[in-house]
């Protein structure tokens, strides 16, 4: 009895281990950011800076972005991959922000629209402070 108890005693730790081992992979397409934030810190109304975003299908299926929404005609989506992206697959989503305009701290959010079956992990945001240019008065 104490050899069939110890063997499956032995026999479950060692499932225990392997399901600990495996990595859990979400079913459908999947979009996971390298990074979901970025601050462009300072710069001077009028400048227009850019930044890249990457991302990754870490899911099961083809990942497909059909649109890319921003909050205002400041913010300007560029470059997002427009063919599937297959499961492991990387790809890049180019932002740029005209400041023209704008004055003080800014908070953009940045809507990719997908069929990721995680949505909420779909939002990318940048901020960024806006300084008078030298010589302009408001």
């Amino acid at each position: 009895m104490k050899k069939y108890l110890l063997l499956i005693v032995v026999l479950g730790f060692a499932a225990q281990g392997f399901a600990q081992q495996q990595p859990a992979t979400q079913n459908g397409p999947v979009i996971t950011f390298e990074k979901k934030t970025h601050d462009f810190g300072d710069i001077v109304q009028g400048d227009k800076v850019e930044e890249t975003f990457k991302f990754a299908n870490t899911g099961t299926e083809p990942l497909i972005i059909t649109n890319v929404q921003v909050t205002c005609g400041c913010t300007v989506p560029k470059g997002w991959p427009r063919d599937p992206i297959m499961p492991g697959g990387k790809a890049e989503l180019t932002i740029a922000f005209n400041s023209a305009g704008k004055m003080g701290k800014q908070n953009k959010v940045v809507t990719v629209i997908s069929n990721a079956s995680n949505a909420d992990g779909a939002q990318i945001t940048f901020t960024a402070n806006v300084l008078e240019k030298k010589g302009q008065t408001q």
